[in-house]
């Protein structure tokens, strides 16, 4: 649209003194009009924060108008809309007052609907302590007994997101962003570009079933690649995506119209094609064989922290892997649960709405899981699923996660508007793109603060909500620090929505619940097909 509009500038000036120097001179009047028009249709191509003016001048402030009006609609929408949409759209202010340093702050009290079903918050204490002497970023130390490069990483850190998937500028933007910040960076399953490198910003390696950077010629896991990539200092952690939570069970989708030379070059693959990655790995056919490639890894990344990320799906196979841990002693470093309302720039429409576990649900289930085979001592979870805000990581640590991840939230941060065009090329604000003159309208050095910011003012808000709850440290919450409401009449705590269990309990089928016993039962360590339970 940029060349577009200097095009429409150019031309319109010359007809418009064409026609009122030989036809008809009063026509100069329209020249008021249109020169502060065009100035600022050139204003906006060379101004660095919004990338959507400068992607679209004149035409991209249309957005900042409905911004200016939205907030005065948000009673309408939350007196008649049942379906969510309005709790997405405080959110999402959240985030944008937050990545711009915006006041925060809002008059009039609460915006959401406390009675109604599914509203949920956390209960502070008349104990409460000043956040300001509580530690102001709080991180977790990740790496089993036996590692040899553990990795202090924040509670909160960027998602798994591809270059291909997101252009080069919103990559370089995140990556300088987790630099500032000084939290981590997952690379998405594309491989690492040199637009991960560019800041030196710490990375997640994150490896999926088509083994982008560490890909043999025949599509395989390449152990010679797989050494030389993770040797990089800023590669932090390693993490092997089984599954991810908008698509489990499908694999990676890479429409051809963002599969660029250079892409193809990244991954290995060909140029001007639909990539798209095997729905299960081809390196392991077991539970075991996972955790003997994952102990391979450990080896030849020289000790750095490697993992694994699924959304839950079989309960049997995620406690075939426990029983493959007691069995092998391999254990990895940590684990990431995806629930499935996770996003995604490409999935089928059945994937994205009606498969795999909720995260909620999916991340009591693994944590509980780990405590029950004794596990979760040496075993770090992460979490992702929408979250945006300090109370979604207060509530994530609740049900069990030590550290989480953000995609969509960090999205935001860079100025996405959620315009759903990830998988059109079309993307306006230059976020999810590889056209060139789009991707341009994204300007690093601006975003990467935002970024920075968002990230900063979240984990304060969390750090906060911890004093008021009269918590000194993350490790002390629990599921009884936190409520859910039922229907009008009753709430309930997440102790109650997801019980506990005892240590150890999954070691001996004499101690193991009755709800546990049919998946337990299942459940092999040489297969990841479930034992019949009647024969």
């Amino acid at each position: 649209m940029r060349n577009e509009f200097i095009v429409f500038a150019i031309v319109s000036l010359l007809v418009v003194c064409g026609i009122a120097y030989f036809i008809w001179q009063p026509l100069w009047w329209l020249l008021l009009l249109l020169i502060p028009l065009i100035l600022l249709g050139f204003y906006d191509i060379f101004q660095a924060r919004h990338a959507i003016m400068r992607n679209f001048p004149i035409l991209g402030r249309g957005r900042y108008l409905m911004e200016d009006i939205r907030p005065k609609l948000y009673q309408y929408f939350i007196e008649s809309d049942t379906n969510g949409r309005p709790l997405s759209r405080i959110f999402r202010n959240i985030v944008y007052q937050r990545a711009k340093q915006e006041l925060s702050t809002t008059p009039f009290g609460t915006q959401m609907d406390v009675y109604a079903e599914g509203y949920e918050w956390m209960n502070h204490s008349v104990g409460a302590l000043d956040a300001h002497k509580l530690e102001q970023h709080p991180r977790v130390k990740v790496g089993h007994p036996g590692c040899k490069q553990p990795y202090q990483a924040s509670i909160f850190n960027i998602s798994a997101m591809s270059f291909g998937s997101l252009s080069s500028t919103a990559v370089m933007a995140l990556n300088g962003g987790a630099k500032i910040g000084n939290f981590g960076h997952n690379t998405g399953e594309g491989g690492i570009s040199p637009y991960h490198d560019k800041f030196g910003g710490d990375l997640i390696y994150q490896i999926g079933t088509g083994y982008f950077g560490c890909r043999s010629k025949d599509g395989n896991f390449s152990p010679e690649l797989f050494k030389e990539r993770t040797a990089a200092d800023n590669v932090k952690m390693v993490e092997l995506k089984l599954s991810q939570g908008a698509k489990p069970g499908h694999g990676g989708i890479l429409p051809a119209k963002k599969n660029t030379e250079e892409i193809g070059k990244i991954r290995g693959v060909e140029p001007g094609t639909d990539v798209l990655s095997p729905p299960f790995h081809r390196a392991f056919p077991t539970p075991k064989g996972l955790l003997e490639l994952i102990a391979k890894m450990q080896d030849l990344s020289r000790g750095k922290p490697i993992g694994f990320k699924l959304c839950i799906g079989n309960r049997s196979e995620f406690l075939a892997i426990c029983k493959a841990m007691i069995e092998t002693g391999i254990r990895p470093d940590f684990i990431s649960i995806d629930g499935g309302e996770g996003g995604t720039g490409a999935a089928p429409l059945e994937f994205s709405n009606s498969v795999g576990m909720p995260f909620k649900e999916g991340l009591a289930f693994a944590y509980d899981a780990l405590v029950g085979f004794d596990l979760k001592k040496e075993i770090k979870l992460f979490a992702s699923g929408k979250i945006m805000t300090g109370f979604h990581i207060f509530r994530a640590m609740a049900l069990g996660a030590d550290a989480c991840y953000s995609a969509r939230a960090m999205m935001l941060a860079l100025g996405c508007i959620q315009a759903l065009e990830c998988n059109k090329n079309t993307c306006p604000t230059g976020v999810a793109t590889q056209n060139k003159e789009l991707v341009s309208g994204l300007k690093v050095e601006d975003k990467k603060e935002r970024v920075a910011n968002y990230h900063r003012e979240t984990v304060r808000s969390f750090v906060e909500l911890l004093g008021a709850a009269g918590l000194h440290s993350a490790e002390e919450i629990n599921r009884s620090h936190v409520y859910r409401r039922i229907n009008m009449k009753e709430s309930m705590r997440y102790d109650e929505i997801f019980p506990y269990l005892k240590k150890g309990v999954l070691l001996n089928r004499d101690t193991c619940p009755a709800n546990w016993l049919p998946y337990l039962e299942m459940a092999d360590a040489n297969s990841f097909k479930p034992k019949p339970l009647y024969v």
